[in-house]
């Protein structure tokens, strides 16, 4: 994920109702998959932004917490609706925004990637649609934040970016960011238009030699529109 310190970052914390005076987000070009990245969230206390594992199942160690062996940094759509599955509950009581700039995709066969590619929003920020939940540590009372962001089918436009789904990318009103925020806002039918794999921003894309290897670019750079 690409969480850079960019104009249109900052526009949408502020579309977020969020200071960014008085809270600092983690800003960094590249925020990997179990790395702490920061949320947009709101609980009885209002909007917060908090900082959280980005993995959504965490594992309790005897000081702390530590990620499960079960892969979670993505939830996908068709299991939000699946009772005992672990983006079920938090689909409906605990959902999250996380603001970014542009994100990363590896196509694999057979197993084996072959190939990576970086892209960034061109002209604004992209509001990842995500899920987030609470833990408390038996032993020391800590209550740390861990989190997913919810993929979608593919896409045509990157079928050959990344065939296999899409991040969950909100529209930026600010009555649809509202409504994804609000913890008692229960009912999810509402929100169904949004589980379609819609790319909502045009995107620069840039093959690269692999995801940590942001800035070691193959080719050229090219556009991706989105859709109309």
């Amino acid at each position: 994920m690409n969480v850079t310190d960019d104009p249109s970052v900052r526009a949408l914390y502020d579309l977020l109702d969020i200071n960014l005076w008085s809270q600092q987000p983690i800003f960094s070009r590249y925020i990997g998959a179990a790395q702490p990245v920061s949320i947009v969230r709101e609980t009885s206390l209002g909007r917060q932004l908090n900082n959280a594992t980005w993995w959504l199942l965490l594992e309790e160690t005897e000081s702390g917490f530590r990620p499960s062996k079960y892969t979670s940094f993505n939830t996908r759509y068709d299991k939000l609706s699946t009772p005992r599955s672990a983006g079920f509950i938090p689909y409906r009581q605990s959902r999250c925004i996380i603001a970014a700039k542009g994100f990363g995709e590896s196509e694999f066969k057979n197993g084996k990637r072959i190939s990576c590619h970086d892209m960034q929003a061109k002209d604004d920020a992209i509001a990842f649609g995500g899920l987030y939940r609470e833990w408390l540590h038996r032993g020391t009372g800590e209550i740390p934040l861990s989190c997913s962001v919810i993929t979608l089918p593919p896409n045509p436009k990157l079928s050959d970016i990344h065939s296999k789904s899409i991040p969950l990318m909100l529209p930026q009103d600010k009555a649809t960011l509202d409504a994804w925020l609000a913890p008692n806002n229960t009912e999810t039918k509402q929100f169904e238009p949004l589980l379609e794999p819609v790319l909502r921003h045009d995107l620069i894309v840039q093959q690269i030699e692999k995801p940590s290897a942001w800035n070691k670019h193959i080719g050229e750079p090219f556009i991706i529109e989105k859709d109309s």
